[in-house]
């Protein structure tokens, strides 16, 4: 009987996984996977100051092509759990939605992918080539102990992988819009200026720091970092905090606080963009004495260039779908930004409006097209 990727959906929802809690998740999968014919694996990875977590790689096959399906089955938190309309770890359906915590971000793309593969499997065998399983339980979290880490014990282990999906739900609004072929990088920092606390009818005896604070966040926002790619939006920097801790309003403060992100395209690697601003930053002409720090980022932009694996994946879900996706590298950063260190990587789920959200849900019908396109991919990937 072929393995139904909702009802696996709705028992993913069913383990609370909440990083970095395995809750059942992996657990659930390695059964499956390993009663499919999959050799399966449970590595648990650790770093000083961090929780220790679970991950799952499974392979089917030993030898090349090697198509990996990737996806992570931890989650955030529910939030208030009494503004919910379901159980968030019911897993239960309502007019066609499948509620709960991590059905879409990602358990139903999880889902889908294991199906895929196992019914793939059951119905057609597999003449040549590998099918693998990159599974974590720390996405939403640190991203320390999950993907990086998997990755590199992987390849200690001799795998190659030639190219995979990562089931993050990638669309808009309806299943088929968009396709992740890239994502933007992610740079953050923090400037300090250094005043002197006087009184403001005194001014010729202090230093305000909020005067120099707004000339150097003057100058990075001044001028475009860039107009874009071909492939990519402009980069776009954000200041996300400015605090000088000052709670009257005759005292010239003592120091003054800042911090912004930046996310990038391809034009861009951390260490020139992090130049740039020291750039800007010397021009603005700031009277105090400031210094910028940059947080270390493995946030870096990609791009996975259309091409046979691009059009494969397209066109798989235009056929199932009736809609030829956009290719896009636009939202956030995802474990994409470590698997394409390794192979060609794009991203396609399902319908992400609800994720993170009170009331987290997906299509079941979603779910089903979902398994369907992966399936597809399945055959044109192996084909010949």
């Amino acid at each position: 009987m072929p393995l139904d990727p909702v009802a696996l959906t709705q028992n993913l929802v069913r383990c609370p996984s909440v990083t970095p809690a395995e809750g059942g998740a992996l657990a659930l999968l390695a059964d499956l996977l390993g009663a499919a014919g999959f050799e399966v694996h449970r590595p648990v990875f650790s770093a000083p100051g961090t929780p220790d977590v679970e991950n799952l790689y499974a392979r089917f096959g030993t030898g090349g092509p090697c198509l990996v399906f990737a996806g992570h089955t931890d989650v955030v938190p529910v939030g208030d759990a009494a503004r919910w309309t379901v159980p968030p770890f019911g897993g239960e359906i309502r007019d066609g939605m499948l509620y709960g915590r991590g059905a879409c971000d990602m358990k139903a793309g999880v889902a889908a992918s294991v199906a895929a593969a196992v019914n793939h499997i059951a119905e057609h065998g597999l003449a040549a080539g590998s099918i693998a399983f990159l599974i974590t339980g720390d996405e939403e979290g640190p991203a320390i102990n999950g993907t990086v880490r998997l990755l590199d014990w992987a390849q200690a282990r001799g795998e190659r992988f030639d190219a995979c999906v990562l089931g993050e739900p990638t669309n808009p609004d309806a299943l088929g819009d968009m396709l992740k072929i890239g994502r933007r990088g992610s740079l953050t920092g923090h400037i300090s200026v250094t005043g002197k606390q006087g009184h403001v009818g005194y001014p010729h005896l202090a230093l305000n720091p909020v005067d120099a604070m707004v000339r150097l966040l003057a100058a990075l926002k001044a001028t475009p970092l860039d107009g874009g790619t071909a492939f990519f939006d402009a980069s776009n920097l954000e200041i996300t905090t400015v605090d000088v801790g000052n709670p009257t309003t005759n005292v010239v403060p003592a120091a003054a606080r800042a911090s912004f992100n930046i996310r990038f395209n391809d034009l861009w690697t951390p260490e020139t963009l992090a130049d740039e601003i020291r750039a800007r930053l010397a021009g603005a002409g700031a009277a105090a004495p400031y210094e910028v720090r940059f947080e270390p980022t493995n946030a870096v932009a990609f791009l996975t260039r259309p091409g046979r694996f691009v059009d494969l994946v397209s066109a798989a879900v235009a056929a199932e779908t009736g809609r030829t996706p956009k290719l896009s590298t636009t939202g956030g950063t995802s474990d994409a930004r470590f698997i394409k260190n390794y192979c060609e990587v794009v991203e396609f789920g399902v319908v992400g409006r609800t994720m993170h959200g009170i009331d987290e849900c997906a299509a079941v019908d979603d779910i089903v097209r979902l398994t369907a396109i992966y399936r597809r991919v399945l055959a044109g990937f192996f084909a010949g």
